[in-house]
């Protein structure tokens, strides 16, 4: 990722502001796959774990991690989503599990010594923003993970964002043609869209690759959504039923763990050691 890269995406996330904190939040697609992250993380953090906190954003999983238990130290590569962060834990019982905040970039993890951390979290999809790096990204997040100890992170998905996202496809293609469409479509690379969100989008099998390349062992693999990409309405109206929306979320972590839907959602997540 050049230099160049990099100043966009953190131009991006500070323009982001507090619409970064809403947009897990801001309609029932959102909060699906929120839940989904919430429970795929929850299968891999125990209480009393020292957690490295790899593109924190404004908070809501380091909420998630202080419930479970966990030590966090959180970082981001964006200032203003550090301080925001700062904000929305302040005077929370989950700002008790902070043990510092950290301006950090993914592809640069040297701060840290080997085997410091019990686990990584890396979710919003900060390896889609290391593009060439991704593979010294997520070695230098194994590097600093104890042994035994899991990374679990999640990536923008090539497939369930191009199904999702269609219609925008459709339309952007007649301004930057139909060779840099298929390009994004082959390589997953957004920089050959020239879209506002540049970013690296992977296939499940180039996660699988890609773990075992860093010589770790894949532990699990899910989407974030499946089910609930479509039909808002059809969401809105079970989540005003509290027992049909508890079998609704149980049916939609299954459907997202299957082999035939892990590429079917707006983002990847996965499970590795080393």
């Amino acid at each position: 990722m050049g230099i160049e890269d990099r100043r966009r995406m953190r131009a991006r996330y500070d323009d982001q502001g507090e619409r970064e904190w809403e947009r897990l939040q801001k309609d029932p697609q959102n909060r699906v796959a929120y839940e989904i992250h919430r429970r795929f993380l929850n299968r891999f953090i125990k209480n009393g774990d020292h957690v490295l906190e790899v593109g924190a954003g404004p908070g809501r999983y380091t909420f998630d991690l202080a419930n479970l238990g966990a030590t966090v130290e959180v970082t981001d590569f964006s200032p203003v989503q550090l301080e925001l962060h700062r904000q929305h834990l302040n005077g929370t019982t989950a700002e008790n599990a902070v043990a510092s905040r950290t301006l950090l970039d993914i592809c640069d993890t040297s701060k840290y010594s080997d085997a410091t951390f019990d686990a990584v979290l890396a979710y919003g999809g900060p390896l889609s923003y290391a593009f060439e790096e991704a593979e010294d990204a997520l070695n230098g997040l194994f590097r600093v993970t104890k042994s035994g100890g899991a990374v679990v992170a999640s990536v923008m998905s090539t497939l369930g964002s191009w199904r999702f996202f269609f219609p925008g496809v459709v339309h952007d293609t007649k301004t930057v043609g139909r060779v840099a469409n298929e390009r994004a479509f082959t390589t997953g690379d957004l920089r050959h869209f020239q879209t506002e969100h540049v970013c690296q989008m992977f296939r499940s099998r180039e996660i699988v690759n890609l773990v075992e390349r860093c010589g770790a062992e894949l532990l699990a693999m899910s989407a974030s959504n499946w089910s609930s990409l479509n039909d808002e309405e059809v969401l809105l109206e079970l989540e005003t039923h509290p027992d049909d929306w508890a079998l609704f979320l149980d049916q939609e972590e299954a459907a997202c763990a299957e082999p035939g839907a892990v590429d079917g959602g707006t983002h990847l997540l996965f499970a590795a050691r080393r």
